[in-house]
């Protein structure tokens, strides 16, 4: 039954699927739907695509993986696009996309709750101003929803700047500082590159061991290589051959400070999701002393930090690079496809369908392949309950993806 609050709001019938997130994965839905002719509609709770890439990224980000392991479905990047495009070309990309299939999501709408009313067999979805209705839920609001804030004692009482890299845009904010970062991933490694081009003297904080990859390895992509060398030999002897290339090229990282996992890395990143780092020049950096490592963080102190290992030293800003998080249990409700964390509990590759016609794109943590992966799937599942419920496709029954149906309740 709905509350007295949602009574009051606008409700809206939606004929296709409710997509929440106007990022990369809810686009590559929309498209794959549009392009079968079934019509959706994409709640964003910002101004903008891709949100991510647009107002929580810093300047100098590439993409890590050659673009054509990068491209959404049915679309592929410009040629005239370098091999790792950059920010502006990526979001440039995503607009492309999105005016090509005509996607037009409806901006600023915060969903704060989603349900399935076992009555009428609909998902309810509520935002702050309009309760929308469907027969289908895609959640696409990713892995990546929320910055993930660490609780490290002290942290408060800090007196100068303490910035996530979610806010992090340009070094040249840090210039000439002594920086602490907290946390040694891609985002950790190029925010220290970054800092280092302004001249400030950042110092990783590397808590966790930590596989490093060079990005490209005589001209060819490392990413590439094992994905090409995992059709003829099995995982574990490949995660071999990139350690003996990574080895070749970074030369012993356990002398850095920057321990190696037993867990080969794309084993690891199988079945934790923990990323290998890609290097473009962080490690030469930290071979030259550039870039300081550090142990773990006891305690954040007024003028600095205090490590596990005794050291005490004062820094001018703190950066967290601590990553982010799924924010899927703050809005969708008494559902138990989801882990606590906001994760399908099913793994990758049958995570993309749960039951009562919600689906998820963007939780594979395998990046932009394993949203194409899903999004596919998703459309087509969708597309064949659609057909039974409205016939073939044809030109009299195929909508485009921005009209929906109307109910205002009386007041």
């Amino acid at each position: 039954m709905s509350s007295c609050l949602e009574e009051k709001h606008s409700r809206i019938f939606v004929t296709g699927p409710i997509i929440v997130g106007a990022g990369p994965s809810g686009l590559s839905v929309a498209a794959c739907l549009s392009n079968r002719g079934v019509p959706s509609v994409i709640l964003e709770r910002t101004d903008c695509l891709a949100s991510l890439w647009q107002k929580r990224t810093y300047d100098r980000l590439k993409l890590h993986l050659p673009k054509h392991f990068c491209e959404l479905p049915l679309m592929k990047f410009p040629r005239n696009f370098p091999r790792y495009p950059s920010k502006q070309q990526f979001i440039s990309y995503v607009e492309s996309y999105a005016a090509r299939f005509n996607i037009k999501p409806v901006f600023n709408q915060t969903v704060e709750k989603a349900e399935f009313d076992v009555a009428s067999g609909l998902w309810t979805v509520k935002t702050q101003d309009v309760v929308y209705s469907s027969t289908w839920l895609v959640v696409a609001t990713g892995e990546n929803a929320e910055p993930v804030i660490p609780d490290i004692p002290g942290l408060k009482k800090f007196t100068g700047p303490v910035v996530h890299t979610s806010a992090y845009k340009s070094g040249s904010e840090f210039a000439n500082r002594k920086v602490l970062v907290v946390g040694c991933g891609n985002s950790g490694m190029e925010v220290c590159l970054d800092l280092c081009r302004y001249n400030a003297l950042p110092h990783m904080v590397v808590r966790n061991s930590v596989h490093v990859l060079p990005r490209d390895y005589f001209g060819l992509s490392s990413f590439g290589i094992a994905m090409t060398l995992l059709k003829w030999f099995p995982l574990k002897l490949v995660d071999n051959l990139l350690l003996l290339l990574a080895s070749f090229s970074l030369g012993n990282t356990d002398r850095l400070g920057l321990r190696r996992p037993k867990t080969g890395p794309i084993e690891l990143k199988n079945v934790t999701g923990k990323t290998p780092v890609l290097d473009v020049g962080a490690i030469s950096l930290i071979q030259s002393g550039q870039i300081r490592v550090t142990q773990a963080v006891k305690e954040i102190t007024k003028k600095g930090a205090k490590f596990v290992n005794g050291q005490e030293m004062e820094f001018d800003s703190i950066i967290l690079a601590t990553g982010y998080k799924s924010n899927v249990p703050y809005w969708l409700k008494d559902n138990s496809f989801f882990t606590k964390e906001g994760m399908p509990k099913t793994p990758f590759p049958n995570g993309w369908k749960g039951e009562n016609g919600l689906y998820t794109v963007g939780f594979t943590r395998r990046g932009l392949l394993g949203t194409a992966f899903d999004a596919v799937k998703i459309a087509e599942d969708i597309t064949d309950q659609w057909m039974k419920m409205h016939g073939p496709l044809s030109s009299s029954n195929v909508c485009s993806s921005h009209i929906i149906h109307f109910h205002f309740n009386k007041s």
